[in-house]
């Protein structure tokens, strides 16, 4: 375990507007530890932040949300992790999950967003492949942000600056030219719902950054676990894809129903780069993920996969934008979802075909069961085409189980809630065969034991 370096900070109880002005000002910024160019970035998101404040609920980004709910004054930073870190026994699902992957490339975990260990296999130390704080690496001023800047456009909002100004140390992975990582990488983030001497709820930053050089591979599965108590989590991913490079990103959240998380990923894929990202997101009161990806180079191609099931009141909502800024680049989008007693979901979708893009493909797919009288789900496609001779498609379907295929199992001796039981784990399954094997088991596990208690309890 390479050392890490820790600044203590104090929190106070203060009113809310208080809060906002002294636990996430631009000084509290300045004052979390590291090397200048981090500290420097911190404190100039947290100027931006301190001019633009949270968005409202009136942008399209967020329409449809809970932004307008969030009282960022019921929360403060996590604080630093004494020196050395010691890392609390971990969760039973952050167990079952390493269980189920078995041999590792390496792992690394993290405590309230703060880098605790990060073991890398020998093999893949030997090959020049890069695991742990970004402060330490030789290119990590370089390599952080990296997959986020884009000339000439900068869309971030007040809970971008708010992310990046109170970020702890990235986990950095960096995977040289030609090397393929053999076994998966796995990251497990425990985000802890309270911390001593203090009235407000924790603020946690975990940030991500993956870059792969030309020609690499890799398998990088990462969990976001927590127990129940106030918490707001702001994560941010970061995956750079080289040229010809193949990278296969699995993220599960499985936080405390008292958990809100803010989540924010980017993704710029090279020349005949390949991108499968899969989202399983299943905990949190209000779970938003927002994706970003970017096709730079030619022949480039991104599988984005998301499987999300709310019960209880629960939000899931989701942003993806699939950009097309070279030729020949292929972009599918499949999310599908299904909600519960009074839970909602959100699905917002940008395909975006730039000039320069001929010859492209993008195919965005969004589907969602409504299991309650109560339940809601919002599905809301877009298109934003530059050029000429490429091909886009978007398809979304919001309703019921199919009263035809409950029927079709009924007439055979099934009762209703077994044949629902069998429709939404076949809803599921066929997405869940496309998703990385490595976390294939875990993420039906977790859902067939959702599945089983949602087809149970009587409706709402």
């Amino acid at each position: 375990m390479r050392p890490l370096t820790h600044s203590r900070r104090s929190c106070h109880a203060l009113s809310s507007v208080e809060q906002r002005d002294d636990a996430f000002s631009p000084e509290a910024a300045l004052a979390l530890g590291g090397p200048g160019w981090l500290r420097e970035r911190r404190s100039e998101a947290a100027e931006r932040y301190r001019a633009a404040g949270l968005p409202s609920g009136e942008e399209e980004i967020w329409r449809y949300g809970r932004i307008g709910d969030l009282d960022l004054g019921r929360f403060s930073p996590a604080p630093a992790l004494p020196a050395p870190p010691v890392m609390p026994p971990l969760p039973s699902v952050a167990h079952a999950l390493i269980d189920r992957i078995g041999e590792r490339s390496g792992l690394v975990l993290t405590l309230d967003g703060q880098l605790v260990e990060a073991d890398l296999a020998e093999e893949s130390e030997r090959s020049g492949v890069w695991l742990g704080a970004a402060s330490a690496a030789q290119r990590g001023e370089e390599l952080v942000g990296a997959a986020r800047s884009r000339p000439g456009e900068d869309d971030a909002d007040g809970v971008d600056h708010l992310a990046e100004a109170f970020s702890a140390d990235p986990v950095l992975l960096t995977v040289p030219r030609g090397v393929e990582l053999a076994r998966p990488l796995v990251i497990v983030n425990m985000l802890a719902p309270h911390h001593s001497g203090t009235s407000t709820g924790p603020a946690v930053f975990p940030r991500t950054v993956v870059h792969l050089s030309e020609g690499a591979g890799a398998s990088v599965i990462e969990l976001f676990v927590s127990g129940e108590g106030a918490l707001l989590a702001l994560p941010v991913t970061e995956l750079t894809i080289g040229d010809g490079a193949r990278l296969s990103y699995s993220a599960v959240q499985q936080l405390g129903r008292s958990t809100w998380q803010l989540a924010h990923g980017f993704a710029a894929a090279g020349r005949d780069a390949t991108l499968r990202w899969f989202t399983a997101s299943l905990g949190g009161e209000y779970a938003r993920v927002r994706t970003d990806s970017v096709l730079e180079g030619q022949g480039g191609s991104a599988e984005l996969l998301a499987a999300y099931l709310g019960d209880g009141t629960q939000i899931h909502d989701f942003r993806t934008l699939q950009e097309h800024a070279a030729p020949r680049t292929t972009s599918d989008l499949v999310f599908k979802g299904a909600v519960a007693d009074v839970a909602r979901s959100v699905y917002s979708g940008m395909i975006r075909m730039r000039r320069g893009a001929r010859g492209s493909n993008a195919f965005q797919t969004n589907r969602n069961l409504v299991l309650s009288e109560g339940a809601h789900a919002d599905s809301v496609p877009n298109l934003d085409i530059q050029e000429n001779d490429v091909r886009c498609s978007h398809a979304s379907a919001v309703g019921p189980i199919d009263a035809e295929h409950r029927f079709y199992l009924e007439s055979r001796g099934i009762p209703g809630r077994v044949a629902e039981r069998l429709i939404l784990l076949g809803f599921f399954g066929e997405l869940l065969e496309r998703a990385d094997p490595a976390v294939r088991d875990h993420v039906a596990a977790q859902v067939r034991g959702r599945v089983q208690r949602v087809t149970e309890e009587p409706r709402r």
